[in-house]
C-alpha cells in the first residue's frame, strides 16, 4: 500500500508539472469542458492506471476515472478562484496558498484512492 502511494506521488508531480508544460493545457483548465483541462486531467487517469495496474490489474481503470474526474474538478475550481480574486504568482500570497491547497487535496486524493483500492482487492 505504501508502494503504491509513493508511486502516485511521484506520477502526480510528473504529470502536473512536466507532463503539463503546454499553455493550451494550463491556461484553459478554468474553463470547464475545454480540452486543454480535459487533456491534463486525462494524463493523470492513465499514470494513476499505470501505476495500480500493477497491483489490481485491469480493475485499476475504474480508480484511474475517479482521479482524472476529482482532479479534473479540483484543478477547475482552482483555477477559477484565482481568476475571481485576482491571484497571481507575483502579485498574491493567496496564490501561493491556493495552490498548495490544490496539491494537498490531489495528494488526499490518492490516500482515499489507496485505501479503497486495497481494501476492495
Amino acid at each position: 500500500m505504501f508502494e503504491a502511494l509513493l508511486c502516485l506521488f511521484i506520477k502526480h508531480f510528473i504529470c502536473d508539472f512536466p507532463l503539463q508544460a503546454s499553455p493550451w493545457m494550463y491556461k484553459n483548465k478554468s474553463t470547464y469542458g475545454h480540452a486543454g483541462g480535459i487533456a491534463h486531467a486525462a494524463i493523470h487517469g492513465i499514470g494513476t492506471f499505470m501505476v495500480l495496474a500493477y497491483w489490481l490489474g485491469a480493475a485499476a481503470w475504474v480508480f484511474a476515472l475517479a482521479d482524472m474526474m476529482i482532479h479534473y474538478h479540483i484543478d477547475w475550481a482552482k483555477m477559477n478562484l484565482s481568476s475571481k480574486f485576482g491571484w497571481q504568482a507575483s502579485t498574491s500570497e493567496w496564490f501561493w496558498i491556493l495552490l498548495g491547497f490544490d496539491q494537498l487535496l490531489h495528494h488526499l486524493t490518492y490516500i482515499a484512492i489507496v485505501a479503497m483500492a486495497f481494501k476492495l482487492a
